[in-house]
């Protein structure tokens, strides 16, 4: 059956990541597993958070915020990707597309500032314990939050405005599972160079700054940390920096591969596999990386079965 009988001339087409094979389909189950996990995990966290009273710290409280931009990301791609893939019609509307790039580009720009402020964070814990109540109070930690997600939709406000001020002509068949701004400006019939250049410029600059504070915040650490006399602090202080660092790996990993390649050097199939990579595999390992190497996070969990179970 002809998809174009189902579209408008307004709608762009999503080829998805999936054929009808029954591989695909056994991929496609795998796929909506980890989106699940990842949802049930995210929730449980935050439900965590709130409940216990000693999670109340600007450490959770930053973890929370990295919850609520995973599940973002998940809410803006997976259930048009599985209702897609399910009813077999592949078609997303101009403003369901721009909605995508939104999401995510703010996403993926607040969880770049939000990661630097959280290795910021960490460096007054373990360098300076003695002001961080000071630095660190409740009106700061919500001012850096925001900016974090301030920064992310400066970003996606411009994005989005630059990818629908190209005209799409022809085919408007993005090869992708979402629209992200590389499969949707590779159907305009203008010359595009000039935008993906700045595009990959920003990029750099959005990952390049905030990791120099990840980098710099974690150097000064390690130097605190082989300088402390105790065995016991410094497991203490690098058991609560290592799950942080877990995660800045995952992100700025995935981030690095994805976003700091030329336009020229991209491939359809590579966009699908850092994508998935990003919007799923990552927020169903982040909570997973630090609530499992959390003491903290586990007594919570634990006091919660335990008060469920009366």
């Amino acid at each position: 059956m002809d998809i174009w009988n189902h579209t408008s001339l307004s709608d762009f087409v999503l080829l998805g990541l999936f054929s009808y094979s029954p591989y695909d389909f056994f991929l496609f189950s795998l796929v909506l597993l980890a989106s699940a996990t990842a949802l049930a995990s995210n929730i449980l966290f935050l439900l965590l958070t709130q409940a216990d009273r000693r999670l109340h710290t600007p450490m959770y409280f930053f973890l929370s915020q990295l919850s609520i931009m995973d599940l973002t990301i998940m809410g803006a791609v997976v259930p048009k990707m599985a209702a897609n893939f399910l009813s077999g019609s592949k078609f997303i509307s101009r403003g369901g597309c721009a909605t995508q790039i939104f999401l995510v580009v703010m996403v993926g720009g607040a969880e770049c500032f939000l990661l630097a402020v959280m290795a910021y964070d960490r460096y007054v814990a373990v360098c300076h314990p003695l002001w961080y109540p000071v630095l660190m109070n409740w009106k700061a930690c919500c001012l850096m939050s925001l900016a974090s997600w301030m920064g992310g939709v400066a970003d996606s406000v411009i994005d989005v405005g630059m990818v629908f001020s190209f005209p799409y002509c022809g085919s408007l068949q993005v090869d992708h599972f979402f629209c992200e701004v590389p499969a949707v400006l590779r159907l305009s019939c203008a010359d595009t160079s000039l935008f993906e250049d700045l595009v990959y410029a920003c990029c750099v600059i959005m990952l390049l700054l905030p990791l120099g504070v990840v980098v710099a915040s974690y150097a000064r650490i390690l130097m605190a940390v082989i300088n402390m006399p105790s065995t016991e602090g410094k497991q203490k202080a690098l058991s609560t920096c290592s799950s942080h660092l877990a995660v800045v790996g995952l992100y700025y990993g995935g981030a690095i591969f994805s976003y700091m390649q030329r336009a020229s050097a991209r491939t359809p199939a590579g966009d699908r596999a850092t994508s998935l990579f990003y919007t799923i595999l990552t927020p169903m390992l982040n909570p997973l990386i630090y609530s499992l190497r959390n003491k903290e996070v586990m007594r919570a969990l634990r006091k919660m079965q335990k008060m469920q179970g009366r």
